[in-house]
């Protein structure tokens, strides 16, 4: 069976529980989302007592006893190979923070109809009612045989980074945490794509990252891994670094692969003669700031709705500049990476999401912008149709290299 990307609302169904007048009259969003945005598609067909006795009893019987003997064989001979579990508690989703299972839903099931759409990936949403660590990870073990991947998704750092090392470390399937690597994947190749843009590689950046949480961690370490000149990342208090005595331990760690200059005190401090400046934590950058980067700077501001710096104020600066946003050029934007990082891990039925799989879909994506490389054009749109196929086939090829294909 496939996900299939319908709305099976009925339309007689136009009223709300309390009588008054559904939303749906005042809002195209509600009125698309009434009945749920995906629905649940046979792919064979169920004609005639023929067409059942094949698909369930008795010829689903000998398909068990199959799988039975050899497990292997679950993967050629039904969808577990082909499918994703999308998996949130609700406690950081989108721009609005921790809004419980139910109402993340509706983010769920987008996340899972970009996956079909642009990676040809069926996903399952699923929404749990705990946000304890040890429960989301044993949960998400006991549901592991149905799937080929686990997607995480929206949950609160820091749990959210040992939700995802605890499930590698059980499971022998894919575990992304798209708010982590989705963001981190895009982020590089833009960025590199801006270097070259600008004459330089990697190596010449200084960078700094506003925002220590899932994106943000996620992003200063595959730049390190990538070969950034540095890298500072800035929190709430400030410059995360060793003589901090308020750090968590993923700052902690932070700490120590970033900052090779050692700086110290505010995001501002940081940013006079930087060359990047990446945007993860919403707020907004003094204008200042921005004008006391190096010359030829490029601003990443990826909050939403709000960029961190207006693109008005950052071309005043910039060389290069991207948002989250659609309505600007650049958008850094996960359905870019995503789709295509799991299509080519299931497709080689991979193990797992190594860092040198991560790398080979940033240097893919940047390569589909080619000859047309532009100020404005640094990373293409999500609706390329080269993206995913680009994306897959290189972390297919990554996977083989690095050893965790295992077909």
């Amino acid at each position: 069976m496939a996900a299939e990307i319908v709305n099976p609302r009925s339309d007689n169904d136009s009223s709300d529980q309390d009588g008054a007048e559904p939303l749906d009259s005042f809002d195209p969003a509600f009125a698309l989302h009434r009945g749920g945005k995906m629905a649940v598609q046979a792919t064979v067909p169920v004609r005639d007592k023929d067409d059942l006795s094949l698909a369930y009893t008795p010829g689903v019987a000998k398909v068990c006893s199959a799988i039975a003997e050899q497990p292997d064989l679950v993967h050629d001979y039904t969808w577990k190979s082909s499918v994703v579990a999308v998996v949130t508690d609700g406690t950081a989703v989108l721009g609005l923070g921790d809004i419980g299972p139910e109402a993340s839903l509706p983010v769920m099931e987008g996340k899972a109809i970009l996956f079909k759409q642009f990676g040809g990936v069926d996903a399952v949403p699923i929404a749990l009612a705990c946000t304890e660590v040890d429960e989301i990870v044993e949960t998400v073990v006991r549901l592991a045989p149905s799937f080929g991947g686990v997607n995480l998704e929206d949950i609160s750092a820091p749990r959210c980074f040992e939700v995802e090392k605890k499930l590698q470390e059980r499971l022998d399937i894919p575990v992304f945490h798209d708010d982590q690597h989705g963001t981190a994947v895009v982020t590089l190749a833009a960025l590199r794509n801006a270097a070259k843009l600008t004459g330089r590689g990697l190596g010449d950046l200084r960078a700094v990252i506003s925002g220590a949480g899932a994106a943000g961690v996620a992003i200063a370490k595959m730049l390190v891994g990538a070969g950034i000149g540095d890298v500072a990342v800035a929190d709430r208090k400030g410059i995360v670094s060793a003589d901090r005595d308020d750090l968590t331990p993923v700052k902690r760690e932070l700490a120590g692969f970033t900052n090779k200059a050692g700086i110290t005190g505010s995001l501002e401090t940081a940013l006079q003669g930087a060359d990047v400046f990446i945007g993860v934590s919403g707020g907004t950058v003094p204008e200042p700031a921005v004008a006391s980067m190096a010359e030829g700077a490029f601003v990443f501001a990826m909050a939403n709705p709000n960029p961190e710096v207006h693109p008005d104020v950052a071309h005043k600066y910039a060389a290069v500049v991207a948002t989250g946003r659609s309505d600007f050029p650049n958008q850094i934007n996960n359905v870019l990476a995503f789709p295509g990082i799991f299509a080519g891990a299931l497709q080689v039925r991979a193990s797992r999401i190594t860092e040198g799989m991560k790398i080979a879909a940033a240097e893919a994506l940047a390569a589909v912008v080619g000859d047309d490389l532009a100020a404005d054009y640094v990373i293409p749109s999500p609706f390329d149709e080269r993206v995913a196929p680009a994306v897959t086939a290189a972390v297919a090829a990554a996977a083989r290299a690095e050893g965790v294909a295992r077909r």
